[in-house]
Parts: structure tokens; sequence; C-alpha cells
């Protein structure tokens, strides 16, 4: 079981660290330094209970599962969860439906905006990727689409809901609504909880929008 006392810590920590940054990154018109990937599969790993592989080359978390990351605070571009699904690498199973048989899960972590208040928040959705039907739907078409040369980029891109109440992530090949397992809101000083699902880890499944 995980102790959400340390996610409370953790995701405090990277606020305070992002945003005390941001204020020497504007005295010096220099960009903010952040670091979201590695942040995000911290947060994951407390969540979850399902710890990294160390120094050691792989996946992100140790049973196969991935993490994919996206900062919208004090972005000058359009952040997306980009290299969603194994394409273009020399892996026996990229640009194979296959690929997704040996990761249990895919973490999706969004660092925005909650759209009224303004206030900082953290999203967590996560797609059961041996199980989600519409899931991988999507990624077959995408698949099928690379292999007739209609799609050239091996760049499979979800585009989440930024800044939005929504659950909905766009592709050209699908838009499904993912399966939310944690929500935080920034309140002054530290986060606060508004969903937490768990039951999504066993039971989530895309939907249509």
């Amino acid at each position: 079981m995980n102790d959400m006392t340390k996610v409370l810590t953790a995701l405090k920590l990277h606020h305070e660290s992002f945003f005390g940054a941001h204020e020497f990154a504007e005295q010096t018109a220099q960009p903010t330094p952040e670091d979201s990937r590695a942040w995000s599969q911290i947060i994951v790993s407390l969540l979850t209970d399902i710890n990294g592989l160390g120094r050691k080359k792989g996946p992100d978390l140790r049973d196969g599962s991935d993490v994919k990351s996206a900062n919208i605070w004090q972005s000058i571009d359009t952040p997306r969860f980009n290299g969603v699904i194994k394409s273009g690498t020399k892996s026996v199973t990229s640009d194979k439906l296959e690929s997704l048989d040996s990761m249990p899960f895919l973490f999706f972590v969004l660092w925005d905006n909650e759209p009224n208040s303004k206030k900082e928040r953290v999203r967590i959705w996560v797609v059961r990727t041996q199980e989600d039907k519409l899931f991988r739907e999507t990624c077959k078409k995408w698949y099928d689409l690379r292999m007739t040369g209609d799609i050239i980029s091996n760049n499979f891109q979800l585009h989440p809901p930024r800044n939005k109440n929504l659950n909905v992530f766009r592709n050209t090949c699908g838009n499904l609504n993912y399966p939310l397992l944690f929500n935080a809101v920034w309140e002054q000083d530290h986060y606060e909880i508004i969903t937490y699902d768990p039951d999504v880890l066993t039971n989530g499944e895309c939907s249509t929008i």
C-alpha cells in the first residue's frame, strides 16, 4: 500500500523546486529548469509501489510499465505526450501491437493549471495496455497507417486536456476518455487531493467520447 504522505511531500518538493528555480530564471531571462520525466516517474512509483530500475536501462518501472509526462507551467511550446508506443526502434516488437503485451501499464502525468482557479495541479491517468481494447485499437490504426506510409513520423503523440477539466486525449487515430488515477491541486503551501481512484489499476478502461 502506498504512503500518501510521501506522495504529497514529494509533490510539494517538486512544486517548491520548480517555482523557486523559476524566480531566478526570470531574473536572468533564462528558461525555468525542470525535469518532468524524473519527477513524474517518482510520483507514479510512490503512488503504485512499483519502483524503477535504478541506473539500469529499460522501461521506466520494474514491471515493464512506462510513464509519459508533460508540463504546461511556464512552457513556451505546446506540451504533449510523446513516444507513447514503440516505433522506429530496433526492437523486434517495434511498430507492432505486440509491443504492448509486455507492458502492464502506461501512466500519463500532466502538470497544468485548473482552468477556474488557475491553481497548479497534477493529474495522472493510466491505461492497462494489455487489456484496454479501445486504446489498442487506436494503436493498431496508427501502426497500420505507418505500414502503408500514410504516417511517416515514428512519434505516436497524445494531446492531453491541457488546463481543461476533461479526461480526453486526442490523436489522429482516435480520441478517447482515459481513466483518471489521481488529481491534486496546489493550495497555497501544499497539495489537496481531489481524486484518487486505485480501482482503475485493475478495472480502468478507455471510453469513447
